[in-house]
């Protein structure tokens, strides 16, 4: 495991954490079924979240032993507008977790996205790594993508370099750049490190510009890339590792040696694991290409594998042989042999140099 102090170890965890680190559900959640009566530790029932356990304590929700924590998990998800960033909308509209497929853990999402916000949204089954990549001091840049109804200047943008106070709210510094002009709106990218509710929008705003169109392309080192809407990767453990790097993992406790709960569903994703390096970012080429993901040079995204995976449509090479016998390898023809054609499957070409050869039709031209 990852990150784990001494400190941590000696005194343990609070229990509404260790059950949201069980995928249970959130940190409030477990907190509303502890006041409930719906847990006990070491057969004793607890109704408030302030205790610390240990791997030594055995604790049971609603009769069931709590399960074992799975290692730490990061999804690239592609959302569409119309999905609201929450577990469950009391006004009855779709949901991002509501689109996700059925097999996999329970997620939660680092940070939220508007209804009417699309691109990259990061999922995860670790409440540390959630809480730990939304904090401003961890230093990850959110990248947009934004069209505005309005006119604007360079020079006006760079100003938000030094951040702005809107309404007693003070925004962080932001990094925008006009990309272009389109009838009567502008397309924009906007790079800023905190993220708060609305930022783009009431930033804008202040400055004239109403938003209609908003995409958030990157989140720190993960990029959206060519990653269809709707669908979802997951990044690979090592890669994961790699990324968030020694400082982020240990103020997290991430845990990357724990176990998955399908074993099954990683060896089926192997095949497309291995078309992928990962979705980070990337330096602009010289050609004036810009930044582009792995996966847009071919293949799926980084150190990820697409759900479901493709099946492989050939069968076994058992069952092509028969019952339990082993096929016979392949006889591949030597390619350097000369095949011999007969009048019939000759060529016109073909044909007329062969007349030339034995002094049947004459050369045109200069002869040889």
């Amino acid at each position: 495991m990852a990150g784990k102090s001494g400190n941590d170890q000696q005194h343990g965890e609070r229990i509404a954490k260790a059950i949201a680190r069980a995928g249970l559900a959130s940190r409030r959640e477990a907190e509303a079924w502890i006041a409930a009566g719906r847990v006990m530790v070491n057969g004793e029932k607890i109704t408030s979240p302030a205790r610390n356990i240990t791997s030594a304590d055995r604790i049971v929700v609603d009769g069931k032993s709590l399960p074992v924590r799975e290692r730490t998990r990061l999804f690239l998800f592609h959302k569409r507008r119309g999905l609201v960033t929450t577990h469950s909308d009391p006004q009855g509209r779709p949901t991002v977790f509501d689109a996700l497929p059925k097999h996999l853990p329970r997620l939660i999402s680092i940070g939220r996205l508007d209804a009417n916000t699309e691109g990259l949204l990061l999922l995860t089954n670790d409440g540390g790594l959630a809480r730990t990549l939304e904090l401003p001091a961890t230093g990850w840049t959110r990248r947009y993508r934004v069209r505005a109804n309005g006119k604007i200047t360079q020079v006006r943008l760079d100003r938000l370099r030094h951040g702005i106070e809107i309404d007693g709210v003070t925004y962080g510094p932001i990094e925008a750049r006009l990309d272009r002009e389109q009838g009567a709106n502008v397309w924009l990218t906007f790079a800023m490190r905190e993220g708060k509710n609305r930022e783009v929008k009431n930033v804008l705003g202040h400055l004239g510009l109403a938003v209609n169109r908003l995409i958030r392309v990157s989140f720190g080192p993960f990029q959206l890339g060519d990653l269809p809407e709707g669908e979802i990767d997951e990044v690979r453990t090592r890669h994961l590792r790699e990324q968030v790097g020694e400082r982020v993992a240990n103020a997290a406790g991430l845990d990357f040696a724990g176990p998955i709960e399908d074993q099954s569903r990683m060896a089926s994703g192997r095949r497309s694991e291995s078309r992928a390096e990962a979705r980070v970012s990337l330096p602009p080429r010289s050609g004036g290409e810009g930044r582009r993901s792995e996966a847009s040079r071919g293949g799926g995204p980084g150190g990820s594998k697409k759900f479901p995976p493709t099946p492989d449509p050939s069968p076994p090479r058992a069952a092509r042989a028969g019952g339990g016998e082993t096929a016979p390898p392949r006889v591949r023809l030597d390619s350097r042999r000369k095949r011999r054609h007969g009048p019939d499957r000759l060529g016109e070409p073909e044909k007329a140099r062969r007349e030339r050869k034995h002094g049947k039709r004459p050369f045109r031209g200069k002869p040889r």
